[in-house]
C-alpha cells in the first residue's frame, strides 16, 4: 500500500459543491479583492472560533506582523520571545515587523515553548509574546497571559497549526487580542494557496489591522496607518467557507487516527509519543532517535514521512543574530534530530494508519530504533 504523507482530494471532492457554489456566486458579482466571500468568510470564521472578529489576511506570516504592528510592539530593540521549533515564518514576521526574535527552549513532553525558560530569557526590551500552538496542541494560555502581564509585554498567539483548538475548553480570543491562523493547505483548515486571518474580541484591534492589510486605507486611496498590502484573496474565500463547516468533522477523524497511533505505538520500543492533550492534531508527530534509518525502511515500503522541524530556528542563517549557538537550546536541539512526522489527514482509512503503524513496529522489533 503507498500511503502519502497527506493528501487534499478527498477533502475537495467531499465539498465540491458548495465551493462551485461560492465561486459561481463570485463570478456573478464580479468583485475579486476584499468582496462578499471574504466578508461571509470572516463572519463565519470568527464565529466557529468563538470570537466577536476575523480579519482575512494574506497569509498566516502577515497574520503574526499585522499583529506585532497593531499591538504597538515594534520600536529601537524591541523583543519578541518565541518559538525555536516552528516554522521559520514565525520568525520571519517578528522581523518584517521591526523587531528581533529571541528563542527560548521547549518542554520535551510537548515540545511547546517553555513559559517558565521564556520568564527567565526576558529581558527589559521584551514587547511581546509569541507562543506557537504546535502540531495542534494549544499552549497553556492561562501561563502565558500571567507571564505577559508580569513582564508588561504583549501576548500573540501563533495559532497557524491550530484551526478548532480550545484551551481548558475556552476559545483562544480569551486569552489575547491576537490569534493569528494560517491557511496554507495544508492546515487543518486550508485554502488552496496562500491565506490567512486574524482573530480578536477587540472592535477597534479588527477595524485597524482590517486597514492595515489593505495598505492602511478606510476606504478610498489615502494611507492612514503605514500598513501592508495582504488581503485574504477571494477565490481562496470560496474555498474555505467550503471546508469550515467540515472542520469539526475533519478534526475528529484527525483525532481517531491520532487515536489509533497512541494505542499501537504506545509500547513500541525506541518510540517515544507526545503530550497530544487538547489538540487537534494538525499533525502526528513521534520521536525517534534513528528516525533517518526509520525514513529510509518506511519510504522503501510506500510510506512518506515528513520532519516539522529539521533544524531550529536560533541555528538557521537568517536568525544568526539571535544571540544564541549550538547547545543553547538543548531540548529543542534534542528533538528536532528526532522528530517524525507520520501520514495523517482527513478520509485518511484506518487500514492506512496501521500499515504505518505495523511498518514501525516491525522496523523497531528488528533492532534499536
Amino acid at each position: 500500500m503507498r500511503i502519502p504523507f497527506v493528501n487534499l482530494k478527498p477533502a475537495l471532492q467531499a465539498t465540491q459543491a458548495a465551493w462551485r457554489s461560492h465561486l459561481d456566486q463570485m463570478f456573478a458579482r464580479g468583485q475579486f479583492i476584499l468582496g462578499e466571500q471574504v466578508a461571509a468568510f470572516e463572519r463565519e470564521f470568527a464565529a466557529a472560533m468563538g470570537a466577536r472578529f476575523a480579519v482575512g489576511v494574506g497569509s498566516g506570516t502577515a497574520a503574526l506582523e499585522l499583529c506585532l504592528r497593531e499591538a504597538g510592539t515594534p520600536g529601537p530593540g524591541a523583543e519578541v520571545i518565541t518559538s525555536p521549533l516552528t516554522a521559520p515564518f514565525t520568525g520571519l514576521a517578528i522581523l518584517a515587523a521591526g523587531a528581533k526574535p529571541r528563542f527560548a527552549d521547549v518542554d520535551p513532553s510537548t515540545l511547546l515553548l517553555d513559559p517558565e525558560d521564556a520568564g527567565k530569557r526576558a529581558t527589559r526590551r521584551t514587547a511581546a509574546l509569541m507562543p506557537v500552538h504546535l502540531y495542534g496542541r494549544p499552549c497553556d494560555l492561562a501561563r502565558w497571559r500571567s507571564l505577559a502581564r508580569a513582564l508588561g509585554a504583549v501576548l500573540i498567539q501563533d495559532a497557524c497549526q491550530a484551526h478548532g483548538a480550545l484551551c481548558r475548553g475556552r476559545p483562544l480570543a480569551d486569552y489575547s487580542p491576537y490569534v493569528a491562523y494560517s491557511f496554507y493547505p495544508t492546515k487543518n483548515l486550508g485554502c488552496l494557496g496562500d491565506g490567512g486571518a486574524v482573530l480578536t474580541n477587540r472592535a477597534g484591534t479588527a477595524r485597524r489591522i482590517g486597514m492595515l492589510r489593505d495598505g492602511g486605507r478606510a476606504g478610498g486611496h489615502v494611507s492612514r496607518l503605514a500598513g501592508l498590502n495582504s488581503r485574504l484573496d477571494e477565490t481562496q474565500a470560496c474555498f474555505l467557507r467550503a471546508f469550515l463547516p467540515h472542520l469539526k468533522e475533519w478534526n475528529a477523524w484527525r483525532a481517531r487516527l491520532a487515536a489509533l497511533y497512541d494505542a499501537a505505538l504506545r509500547d513500541c520500543p525506541g518510540v517515544r509519543l507526545l503530550d497530544r492533550c487538547d489538540s487537534v492534531h494538525h499533525l502526528y508527530v513521534v520521536r525517534v532517535r534513528q528516525r533517518e534509518r526509520l525514513r529510509r525502511y518506511l519510504a522503501e515500503h510506500g510510506i512518506a514521512t515528513a520532519v516539522h522541524y529539521p533544524v531550529p530556528l536560533h541555528l538557521q542563517p537568517a536568525f544568526r543574530d539571535c544571540g544564541l549557538k549550538k547547545g543553547d537550546l538543548p531540548a529543542v536541539e534534542r528533538a528536532c534530530r528526532e522528530i517524525l512526522s507520520l501520514p495523517l489527514w482527513p478520509y485518511m482509512p484506518e487500514a492506512a494508519a496501521e500499515e504505518v503503524a505495523g511498518r514501525i513496529l516491525d522496523f523497531c522489533r528488528r533492532g534499536p530504533c
